[in-house]
């Protein structure tokens, strides 16, 4: 009987031999994403916040940057992974890498100031990113277009804060025929840029399902205030020109004139800052 019992422990002792010394299956196959988060003047940023979220089962985790600027998060399973690094005051970024078993990925990130709005701010949620060749084409029209809408708006303030200045040289007391004339031109180079601004948002693809949230439901609020003002402005205008060059004095509906302008100037200053300001 001993005999058996004793062969019985030596089999399983041969079983459970191996699995004692065996490595962890888990760290064989994961992997570690590590990199440097630099600012928009290449120094490290300290305590950057990096995110990254494994897209294929939705499982996130986080880290921070050290003095050096440097992030590392081990143990993350092999995949497709978005990776997202923000640090107050200075930006975000949004990037995609692949991790392989066993491997140190590294990708370093570097976030750049500005006033364009992120992909997160326009209503574009990670899992519409995931989409087919004709959906990604899609989505980078509309980013590419809005971007473009972007910094178009920001050119535009330059001749319409020139537009609003040299308002005194064309109406009341000090009005003359050279001022109405600078007046009136700078309005219609204004309201050419509006309008080529305005179309690259009207024209831009329009993505099924992306809320409208945050700051850019502000800019399309103040959208249909200074949209019917830059329609107005000009028309106004031109009966008001038209009534200053016969010696008439302004009246009627044209009178509003000054008004809607403001109006119109204050409401497109207030969309560029909606979208120019993080809350």
């Amino acid at each position: 009987m001993f005999p058996k019992i004793a062969s019985s422990v030596w089999c399983v002792g041969l079983l459970v031999l191996p699995l004692l010394f065996a490595p962890p299956v888990r760290a064989q196959t994961a992997g570690t994403l590590s990199g440097a988060v630099t600012g928009p003047s290449g120094t490290a940023v300290l305590n950057a916040r990096v995110s990254v979220k494994n897209l294929a089962t939705d499982q996130s985790m986080e880290a921070q940057t050290d003095r050096s600027g440097v992030y590392n998060l081990p143990n993350l399973a092999p995949g497709e992974y978005e990776v997202s690094v923000s640090a107050e005051g200075v930006g975000t970024k949004t990037a995609r890498v692949t991790l392989t078993a066993g491997a140190t990925q590294k990708l370093d990130l570097a976030l750049a100031a500005g006033t364009e709005p992120s992909l997160g701010d326009l209503g574009f949620t990670p899992d519409q990113l995931k989409g087919s060749a004709q959906d990604q084409a899609r989505l980078d029209r509309r980013s590419h277009m809005l971007k473009i809408h972007q910094r178009l708006g920001l050119i535009t303030l330059g001749p319409l804060a020139a537009t609003l200045i040299t308002a005194n040289g064309a109406a009341g007391r000090k009005s003359t025929a050279s001022g109405r004339e600078r007046h009136a031109a700078l309005g219609g180079v204004t309201t050419g840029l509006y309008l080529t601004t305005a179309s690259f948002a009207v024209f831009a693809p329009k993505i099924a399902g992306a809320p409208t949230r945050g700051p850019i439901r502000v800019h399309k609020a103040l959208a249909w205030v200074h949209g019917a003002g830059m329609i107005m402005t000009p028309i106004l205008g031109t009966l008001a020109y038209q009534q200053r060059n016969a010696g008439e004095k302004v009246h009627g509906i044209a009178s509003a004139h000054g008004a809607v302008a403001a109006t119109t100037g204050i409401a497109y200053g207030l969309a560029v800052l909606s979208v120019s300001i993080k809350f």
